[in-house]
C-alpha cells in the first residue's frame, strides 16, 4: 500500500474524517432518546381481597411498574420470564409503527419460554396519551402483570391545558378471587365464567389514596384493565374535565361521571376547589344485575375530615345515558397532537372510502363447547405466530381471506382467521352487535375515528348520522346491545394486527382475528425487518432472523 505523505493528501484525509465525525455526531444528536427497563416476571402472593392468591408480579410489583415516556422515545424493555409457563406482554394502544413483530400477541411474537428473556424494542412514534400494557397469553391477565403507560408531549409541542400539579394513573378493573388457571380451565371445558368478585383500583378494592393540595389542578389517567365489565368512574363533589382519550386531545367537556369500557383509557383534570376534607373516588360496574362498587380516597393535604357518609351513586343500566355521553366526546380540532400541527388538519371526513367491512359477533356451541366468533369464524391459534409464518413464507399456517368482509349465514366454525387489506387503504368498519351485552373492540397498530353508533342494524343509510368533522380518534370502542358502531381507519401501518374483543373470555374462545396490512414493495420505509433477537418457534424454529 502506498502511504500518503503529501500535505495536500493529509489535509484532505483529515477533512474527510472530520466530516464523518460531524455526520456521526449529528446522527446521534438527532436520534430520539432511549429509555431502558429491566423487568423480571414472577408469581407471588397478593392479597387484593384480603386473602392470599397467586398473582403475576413485575419486579415484585402488583400492578406492574409505570412506563413514563415522551413522544418518539425508544423503549428498550428486557423481560425475563420466571414463571413456569410461556409469557408475553402486549402494549394496548401503542401503535408499533412499521413493527408488528414487537406487538406481543401470539399472532406476531413467539412466547418467552420459562427461564428465558426477550428484549422488546418499541418506539412511541408520533404518539401522546394514556395507555397500558398487559399479559396477552392464556388467562394471565386475570392474575395481574399489567401497568400504566404515559406518553407525554415533547417540550416544544403546545398542550391545550396548563401543566398539572401532579399526574396520577388509575388502573381500574373487575377482579376474580379465583386462580387464573382455574378460570382458564372453566373456559377450556366449554363453560362460561361466573361473575367477578370485586373491582380493583390500582390493585386494591378500597383504601388507595391520592393526595392533592387546595386550589391546584391534577391529571388523572384512568384505564380499564379488567376482563369484561364496563366501569363507571366518579369523584364525590368534584367534576372532571375530559382532556384526552387514548392519544387524542378532546373538547374539554365536564362530566360528573365517566363510563370506561374494557380496554379504554381517559385523561381528566380535577381541581381541588372544595372544602378541605377527604372525598370518595367510586368505581362501579355497569349493565350488571349485581352492582359491584369499590372506592379510593381523594385526600386534601389540609383535610379536616375523613371520608364518611354514603358513597356517591352512579348510573347502573341506563344504555341511552352511556350512548349520549359517548357521542359527546369529540376531538379538539385546534389542539396539537404529537406534532405541532392541529389535530383537525387531517380531514378524515373528506376521504373516499375504498372498502366497507361489517363485523358481526356471535356466541354458540361448537363441538358441545362454548365458543365466540366474528362473522361465524371462531379463531384458533396456529402452531406458529402468523407474522413469522408470513415473513418466512411458511405454507399451511394460515390463509389470507379466511374470514369474510360481511356476516356469514354459516354455522359457527373454527379457523385461524386472517383478513387481508391493502396498505394505505381507507376503510369503513362496522361492528354489529346482535347480542344483549355491551361489547368492546380493539385494533392493534392503529387508532381510528369513531364516526357513529346507534341502535338496531347498520344500513348504508346509517351513514347519514356519521360525525365527519370531529369524531374522537382512539384504539378501543364500545358497541352497545343490539346496536352498531362505525369507524373509519387509514391503513397506514404495514403488519399483522390483532382485531379483538376486549371481553377476555370471548377473545380466548375465538372472538378475534388478524388483519394483514400488506405492501408488495417490501421496503423498510413501509416495514422494519424482523428483529435480530426475534424468538423463533413452531415451524419458524431453526431459521435465521437476520
Amino acid at each position: 500500500m502506498k502511504l500518503m505523505n503529501k500535505p495536500s493528501q493529509l489535509r484532505a484525509l483529515s477533512c474527510f474524517c472530520s466530516i464523518l465525525l460531524l455526520l456521526e455526531f449529528v446522527f446521534v444528536a438527532a436520534e430520539d432518546p432511549y429509555r431502558f427497563f429491566d423487568w423480571t416476571v414472577t408469581y407471588g402472593d397478593i392479597y387484593p381481597l384480603g386473602v392470599k392468591q397467586q398473582g403475576i408480579l413485575i419486579n415484585g410489583q402488583f400492578p406492574g411498574p409505570e412506563i413514563y415516556s415522551v413522544t418518539n422515545d425508544n423503549l428498550i424493555i428486557n423481560v425475563r420470564n420466571n414463571l413456569t409457563e410461556p409469557f408475553l406482554l402486549s402494549w394496548n394502544g401503542v401503535q408499533q409503527r412499521r413493527n408488528s413483530y414487537q406487538d406481543g400477541v401470539y399472532g406476531t411474537t413467539c412466547p418467552i419460554p420459562p427461564g428465558q428473556n426477550f428484549t422488546y424494542t418499541l418506539q412511541v412514534k408520533d404518539q401522546i396519551g394514556s395507555f397500558f400494557y398487559f399479559p396477552s397469553l392464556a388467562f394471565h391477565k386475570a392474575a395481574g402483570g399489567f401497568g400504566a403507560i404515559k406518553i407525554l408531549s415533547r417540550p416544544r409541542i403546545p398542550v391545550p391545558f396548563p401543566e398539572p400539579a401532579a399526574d396520577y394513573s388509575l388502573l381500574i378493573g373487575d377482579w376474580y378471587q379465583i386462580n387464573h388457571k382455574k378460570l382458564q380451565g372453566v373456559l377450556d371445558f366449554g363453560h362460561r365464567l361466573p361473575l367477578p368478585q370485586a373491582v380493583l383500583i390500582n390493585g386494591r378494592p378500597n383504601g388507595t389514596t391520592f393526595t392533592i393540595e387546595q386550589g391546584k389542578t391534577y391529571r388523572l389517567r384512568i384505564s380499564n384493565v379488567g376482563l369484561e365489565n364496563t366501569l363507571n368512574f366518579r369523584i364525590e363533589g368534584h367534576s372532571m374535565k375530559l382532556v384526552e382519550v387514548e392519544g387524542t386531545h378532546t373538547i374539554q367537556t365536564k362530566y360528573s361521571s365517566l363510563d370506561v369500557h374494557v380496554g379504554q383509557s381517559y385523561s381528566v383534570l380535577i381541581t381541588a376547589d372544595q372544602a378541605p376534607k377527604d372525598y370518595y373516588i367510586a368505581v362501579s360496574t355497569r349493565f350488571t344485575d349485581k352492582i359491584i362498587t369499590s372506592t379510593a380516597i381523594l385526600h386534601y393535604s389540609n383535610s379536616q375530615q375523613s371520608v364518611s357518609g354514603t358513597i356517591p351513586g352512579g348510573p347502573t343500566d341506563q344504555i341511552n345515558w352511556s350512548i349520549e355521553q359517548a357521542r359527546s366526546i369529540r376531538t379538539n380540532l385546534t389542539a396539537s397532537g404529537p406534532r405541532p400541527n392541529p389535530q383537525g388538519s387531517y380531514h378524515y371526513g373528506l376521504i373516499n372510502i375504498s372498502r366497507t367491512i361489517i363485523l358481526s359477533s356471535s356466541a354458540a356451541q361448537v363441538n358441545k363447547k362454548q365458543r365466540y366468533a366474528v362473522n361465524s369464524v371462531s379463531f384458533v391459534p396456529a402452531d406458529t405466530p402468523l407474522k413469522l409464518a408470513d415473513y418466512f413464507k411458511i405454507d399451511g399456517v394460515f390463509k389470507v381471506g379466511s374470514i369474510p368482509d360481511t356476516p356469514s349465514r354459516k354455522p359457527m366454525y373454527l379457523d385461524t382467521s386472517v383478513m387481508g387489506a391493502d396498505f394505505r387503504a381507507f376503510v369503513e368498519i362496522v361492528f354489529q352487535n346482535n347480542e344483549n351485552i355491551v361489547q368492546s373492540w380493539h385494533i392493534d397498530g392503529y387508532s381510528f375515528w369513531v364516526v357513529g353508533m346507534d341502535g338496531g342494524v347498520w344500513t348504508p343509510q346509517s351513514r347519514n348520522e356519521y360525525n365527519l368533522r370531529d369524531a374522537v380518534s382512539r384504539s378501543t370502542t364500545q358497541v352497545y346491545p343490539k346496536s352498531w358502531t362505525a369507524i373509519y381507519i387509514a391503513l397506514d401501518n404495514v403488519g399483522m394486527w390483532n382485531v379483538r374483543s376486549e371481553f377476555w373470555a370471548r377473545r380466548y374462545l375465538g372472538q378475534q382475528f388478524y388483519l394483514r396490512v400488506y405492501s408488495p414493495v417490501g421496503s423498510i420505509r413501509d416495514e422494519y425487518p424482523i428483529p435480530k433477537n426475534a424468538l423463533l418457534c413452531g415451524k419458524a424454529a431453526g431459521r435465521t432472523s437476520r
